[in-house]
């Protein structure tokens, strides 16, 4: 992980922060976020417009199939504890943090944005506000219609090797089949994938169902409603802009105050912009900055 400390963090010997956890995209690590994102130049960008200081850290979350869908794997990991838990424990441990959760803050960017959604709907006793960027993966994923060339490129995967010649699409497809629908019983990569000889495999399907903050939204309203403040925003000519729009409309159902924003450009355009002039000072404003958090 990066760690990026406040101009004042090493003057100040007795002052504590709060932290900020941003989540990369997949087919990226945390190094090539840092350049995506533009740090540190953005986050000092906001801190010299008056944002509070804070500490931001950006763990990586890469795997064989380059992407951990922040989720929990027999096979490749468990991502969410890792963030949720591990992560946190260990920057509280080593860093002058402020150790509440209202003085933790979660945001994320495409895969990053279903990490952040995903675990900040499961571990509101962690965090205390959410920023969601542009989040893949949110609704649950149809039969579809068979498509023999995707299915011959993933049977061709034999080794790790193989996997990483694969394009962005089906990697990520394995990426994703590695993360919810983990198989220890089928080498040699240890997954299922939703299509078999073009045929839909529905309990595979189901399981990457469960695993859509669309489908499972209902079960957590409980713990959303902690968060202090929640912000959701996305590209006009993205993509995930449907979905993203009805993650919005989710909690406007349920009465949860969220702030959602279309902005122009697409899945990929204006990150490090949104991260200095949006997502810093939506956590400056909403994160407890003093020794005892309300």
């Amino acid at each position: 992980m990066f760690v990026f400390l406040p101009p004042s963090y090493a003057k100040g010997k007795s002052r504590r922060y709060p932290v900020v956890y941003a989540l990369h995209g997949y087919s990226i690590g945390a190094e090539q976020w840092t350049h995506e994102i533009h740090v540190p130049q953005t986050i000092e960008g906001a801190f010299a417009q008056g944002a509070k200081e804070m500490i931001v850290v950006l763990p990586d979350s890469k795997t064989l199939h380059n992407g951990s869908m922040y989720s929990s794997s027999v096979t490749t990991g468990d991502f969410e504890q890792f963030i949720a838990h591990d992560v946190v424990a260990y920057i509280d441990t080593h860093y002058r943090t402020i150790p509440d959760r209202l003085s933790r803050g979660l945001v994320g960017h495409s895969m990053g944005g279903y990490g952040a959604t995903r675990i900040g709907m499961k571990h509101s006793d962690v965090f205390g506000s959410l920023y969601i960027m542009s989040p893949c993966c949110l609704s649950p994923r149809p039969a579809g219609p068979a498509n023999p060339e995707l299915e011959k490129a993933l049977e061709s995967v034999k080794t790790p090797e193989d996997s990483g010649k694969l394009s962005f699409f089906p990697r990520a497809m394995l990426a994703s089949a590695a993360a919810w629908s983990p198989d220890p019983k089928n080498p040699p990569l240890y997954l299922d994938l939703p299509m078999k000889d073009g045929q839909p495999q529905l309990d595979v399907l189901a399981k990457w169902a469960a695993n859509a903050p669309l489908a499972f939204i209902d079960q957590y309203i409980g713990n959303i409603r902690q968060y202090r403040a929640i912000s959701i925003d996305v590209g006009d000519q993205d993509g995930l802009r449907a979905d993203t729009s009805r993650l919005h409309d989710a909690l406007d159902n349920y009465g949860i105050a969220n702030a959602f924003e279309v902005y122009s450009g697409t899945h990929t355009s204006r990150v490090a912009d949104r991260f200095q002039n949006h997502v810093i000072p939506f956590f400056s404003q909403n994160l407890c900055f003093t020794a005892v958090c309300r």
